[in-house]
Protein backbone atom coordinates (compact mmCIF):
# COMPACT_ATOMS: atom_id res chain seq x y z
CA UNK A 1 0.00 0.00 0.00
CA UNK A 2 2.79 2.41 0.87
CA UNK A 3 4.51 1.93 -2.49
CA UNK A 4 1.26 1.96 -4.44
CA UNK A 5 0.39 5.39 -3.02
CA UNK A 6 3.50 6.90 -4.62
CA UNK A 7 2.75 5.01 -7.82
CA UNK A 8 -0.76 6.49 -7.92
CA UNK A 9 0.55 9.98 -7.10
CA UNK A 10 2.72 9.91 -10.20
CA UNK A 11 -0.30 9.02 -12.33
CA UNK A 12 -2.12 12.03 -10.84
CA UNK A 13 0.88 14.24 -11.70
CA UNK A 14 0.85 12.93 -15.25
CA UNK A 15 -2.85 13.55 -15.83
CA UNK A 16 -2.55 17.07 -14.41
CA UNK A 17 -0.46 17.90 -17.49
CA UNK A 18 -3.13 16.83 -19.98
CA UNK A 19 -5.50 19.85 -20.08
CA UNK A 20 -2.76 22.33 -21.02
CA UNK A 21 -0.90 20.08 -23.47
CA UNK A 22 -3.49 18.32 -25.62
CA UNK A 23 -6.33 19.37 -27.88
CA UNK A 24 -7.91 15.93 -27.95
CA UNK A 25 -11.17 15.50 -26.03
CA UNK A 26 -10.64 11.75 -25.70
CA UNK A 27 -7.30 12.43 -23.95
CA UNK A 28 -9.01 14.87 -21.57
CA UNK A 29 -11.75 12.34 -20.75
CA UNK A 30 -9.18 9.60 -20.17
CA UNK A 31 -7.17 11.89 -17.90
CA UNK A 32 -10.26 12.79 -15.86
CA UNK A 33 -11.15 9.11 -15.41
CA UNK A 34 -7.61 8.27 -14.30
CA UNK A 35 -7.46 11.29 -11.98
CA UNK A 36 -10.72 10.45 -10.22
CA UNK A 37 -9.95 6.74 -9.82
CA UNK A 38 -6.36 7.26 -8.66
CA UNK A 39 -7.31 9.99 -6.16
CA UNK A 40 -10.08 7.81 -4.70
CA UNK A 41 -7.74 4.85 -4.44
CA UNK A 42 -5.06 6.97 -2.74
CA UNK A 43 -7.60 7.96 -0.07
CA UNK A 44 -8.63 4.33 0.40
CA UNK A 45 -5.01 3.20 0.76
CA UNK A 46 -4.19 5.98 3.21
CA UNK A 47 -7.21 5.03 5.32
CA UNK A 48 -6.26 1.35 5.17
CA UNK A 49 -2.78 2.16 6.47
CA UNK A 50 -4.07 4.55 9.17
CA UNK A 51 -6.53 1.97 10.54
CA UNK A 52 -3.65 -0.49 10.84
CA UNK A 53 -1.35 2.08 12.45
CA UNK A 54 1.06 1.86 9.53
CA UNK A 55 3.11 4.74 8.18
CA UNK A 56 1.28 6.76 5.55
CA UNK A 57 3.70 8.23 3.00
CA UNK A 58 3.67 12.01 2.89
CA UNK A 59 2.74 13.93 -0.23
CA UNK A 60 5.30 13.51 -2.99
CA UNK A 61 7.35 10.98 -1.01
CA UNK A 62 8.36 9.46 -4.34
CA UNK A 63 10.32 12.64 -5.12
CA UNK A 64 12.53 12.33 -2.04
CA UNK A 65 16.22 11.75 -2.72
CA UNK A 66 16.90 8.04 -2.96
CA UNK A 67 13.22 7.07 -3.30
CA UNK A 68 12.81 3.79 -5.14
CA UNK A 69 10.61 3.87 -8.21
CA UNK A 70 7.88 1.27 -8.15
CA UNK A 71 7.43 -0.89 -11.28
CA UNK A 72 6.31 1.09 -14.32
CA UNK A 73 6.95 4.52 -12.85
CA UNK A 74 8.44 7.13 -15.15
CA UNK A 75 11.93 8.38 -14.39
CA UNK A 76 12.58 12.05 -13.66
CA UNK A 77 13.86 12.47 -17.25
CA UNK A 78 10.74 10.88 -18.70
CA UNK A 79 8.54 13.14 -16.58
CA UNK A 80 10.55 16.18 -17.73
CA UNK A 81 10.15 15.20 -21.41
CA UNK A 82 6.43 14.70 -20.86
CA UNK A 83 6.11 18.07 -19.15
CA UNK A 84 7.87 19.85 -22.00
CA UNK A 85 5.87 18.24 -24.83
CA UNK A 86 2.68 19.53 -26.45
CA UNK A 87 0.19 18.34 -29.04
CA UNK A 88 0.65 14.98 -30.73
CA UNK A 89 4.12 14.54 -29.18
CA UNK A 90 2.65 15.00 -25.70
CA UNK A 91 -0.23 12.65 -26.47
CA UNK A 92 2.18 9.95 -27.68
CA UNK A 93 4.52 10.32 -24.69
CA UNK A 94 1.59 10.41 -22.26
CA UNK A 95 -0.03 7.28 -23.66
CA UNK A 96 3.25 5.37 -23.87
CA UNK A 97 4.14 6.48 -20.34
CA UNK A 98 0.75 5.68 -18.86
CA UNK A 99 0.70 2.26 -20.55
CA UNK A 100 4.11 1.61 -18.95
CA UNK A 101 2.79 2.96 -15.64
CA UNK A 102 -0.33 0.79 -15.69
CA UNK A 103 1.80 -2.21 -16.65
CA UNK A 104 3.78 -1.60 -13.47
CA UNK A 105 0.58 -1.75 -11.43
CA UNK A 106 -0.22 -5.10 -13.04
CA UNK A 107 3.25 -6.31 -12.06
CA UNK A 108 2.67 -5.24 -8.45
CA UNK A 109 -0.70 -7.03 -8.33
CA UNK A 110 0.88 -10.17 -9.80
CA UNK A 111 3.70 -9.99 -7.24
CA UNK A 112 1.16 -9.58 -4.43
CA UNK A 113 -0.90 -12.58 -5.48
CA UNK A 114 2.19 -14.76 -6.04
CA UNK A 115 3.45 -14.10 -2.50
CA UNK A 116 2.36 -16.83 -0.11
CA UNK A 117 -0.19 -15.50 2.36
CA UNK A 118 -0.51 -12.11 0.68
CA UNK A 119 -3.81 -10.81 -0.62
CA UNK A 120 -5.77 -12.81 1.96
CA UNK A 121 -7.45 -9.74 3.44
CA UNK A 122 -10.79 -9.30 1.65
CA UNK A 123 -10.26 -5.55 1.27
CA UNK A 124 -6.80 -6.05 -0.26
CA UNK A 125 -7.97 -8.85 -2.53
CA UNK A 126 -10.88 -6.73 -3.81
CA UNK A 127 -8.70 -3.66 -4.27
CA UNK A 128 -5.94 -5.53 -6.11
CA UNK A 129 -8.47 -7.35 -8.30
CA UNK A 130 -10.13 -4.05 -9.20
CA UNK A 131 -6.76 -2.46 -9.98
CA UNK A 132 -5.91 -5.38 -12.24
CA UNK A 133 -9.21 -5.18 -14.16
CA UNK A 134 -9.20 -1.37 -14.46
CA UNK A 135 -5.57 -1.14 -15.55
CA UNK A 136 -6.03 -3.83 -18.22
CA UNK A 137 -9.09 -2.04 -19.61
CA UNK A 138 -7.30 1.32 -19.68
CA UNK A 139 -4.18 -0.20 -21.29
CA UNK A 140 -6.39 -1.55 -24.10
CA UNK A 141 -8.10 1.84 -24.51
CA UNK A 142 -4.79 3.71 -24.52
CA UNK A 143 -3.28 1.28 -27.03
CA UNK A 144 -6.15 2.04 -29.40
CA UNK A 145 -5.71 5.78 -28.85
CA UNK A 146 -1.97 5.50 -29.50
CA UNK A 147 -2.61 3.73 -32.82
CA UNK A 148 -4.94 6.58 -33.84
CA UNK A 149 -2.26 9.18 -33.07
CA UNK A 150 0.39 7.25 -35.00
CA UNK A 151 -1.69 7.07 -38.22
Amino acid sequence: MQGMIGHHEQAVEMVALVPSRTNREDMKKLALRIDVSQADEIKMMQHWLEVRHQQVPGPHAMHMHGATLMPGMLTADEMTRLGEAKGDEFDRLFLEGMIKHHGGALTMVKDLFSTTGAGQDVEIFSFASDVDADQRMEIDRMGTMLKEIQK
